[in-house]
């Protein structure tokens, strides 16, 4: 944990000012720039006229490709800094635009607000700058359903994980670990193009997140409002879920809510009948978004305390 100093300044400075829109403007951000690379190795790489055993051996090549890159960035931009605390501070500053820290809170709060107000529309168009399900036939349990979902499924991804990668090895980590990400969010899907080209990053990435998932999960029981709720659902619930990963905070959520989440939901006009988490609890409502936020904003705090504790031991 020699870097665990850095993730702290990594999530202070991202809590206050988050990737703000002028700069995204004019340089994006760096996991647009990660997206670039693995969409064009994707685009010249995964060729429909190959067999799925080639497919797959060349999906292998490009992720490793991919987070081979993103390390050797990562640990040659490290190799420059100076040592001590100069460079804990400059490797979290650097850190910074890959913890989603205020993006996913802002994101979320951008559902709750109008769903609490009534207006429904408004609600299914920001919760659908969140997930994937169509938001034409959610209602409003269906709507915080999803904000919540999406909470507690990328409070794991999108912070946890990058400062657990972060502060185990510095900038080589946190790049290696968005690298992950974002090829399973871009090519890791069960479908006919990525089924064998995206079985690599699919599996990286439940490999990588393994302990963020479940140190997520453990944050939310200690900081839930019904903690013995939250325990008990995170353990008898958990591994219902389709990922092997996300079931761990999205069910501690629930538990902490008092609310079931995950259940059947509607991907491009296909049904997907998913297990309920905390079945037999009752549907969410936009009062329950703000709630989650809440139990978010602690469990970040603790996070970041926790690494406070460790870079100055």
């Amino acid at each position: 944990m020699g870097f665990a100093g850095a993730m702290v300044v990594a999530m202070a400075v991202d809590a206050l000012s988050g990737w703000p829109s002028w700069l995204f403007a004019r340089i994006g951000h760096p996991v647009t720039w990660l997206g670039w690379l693995i969409g064009a190795i994707d685009a010249t790489w995964n060729r429909a006229s190959d067999p799925p055993a080639l497919r797959r051996a060349t999906g292998i090549a490009g992720a490793l490709l991919v987070i081979a890159v993103s390390v050797a960035l990562g640990w040659a931009l490290q190799s420059l800094l100076p040592s001590g605390w100069i460079q804990i501070v400059l490797v979290g500053v650097l850190a910074w635009p890959l913890v989603a820290l205020r993006s996913l809170h802002d994101h979320v709060a951008a559902v709750a607000h109008p769903l609490q107000a009534g207006d429904i529309a408004a609600a299914r168009d920001a919760v659908s700058r969140i997930v994937g399900r169509d938001p034409a036939v959610l209602d409003e349990a269906g709507i915080a359903r999803a904000a919540i979902e999406s909470l507690a499924e990328n409070a794991s991804d999108g912070i946890v994980a990058p400062v657990f990668w972060g502060a185990l090895f510095g900038l080589p980590g946190i790049l290696g670990y968005k690298a992950i990400n974002t090829l399973d969010s871009m090519i890791g899907h069960r479908s006919e193009r990525h089924e064998a080209f995206g079985w690599a990053a699919a599996r990286i990435d439940d490999v990588a997140n393994f302990i963020p998932a479940r140190l997520t999960g453990f944050l939310f029981v200690l900081l839930a409002p019904r903690r013995s709720d939250a325990l008990s659902c995170m353990t008898h619930d958990a591994r219902r879920h389709r990922s092997p990963n996300a079931g761990w905070p999205e069910a501690a959520m629930a538990g902490a809510l008092g609310v079931r989440l995950s259940g059947p939901r509607i991907y491009h006009g296909s049904i997907t009948n998913e297990p309920w988490l905390n079945e037999g609890a009752r549907d969410p409502l936009a009062a329950d978004i703000s709630e989650g936020l809440a139990v978010y904003r602690r469990a970040m705090l603790l996070l970041a305390g926790a690494l406070a504790i460790l870079a100055f031991a």
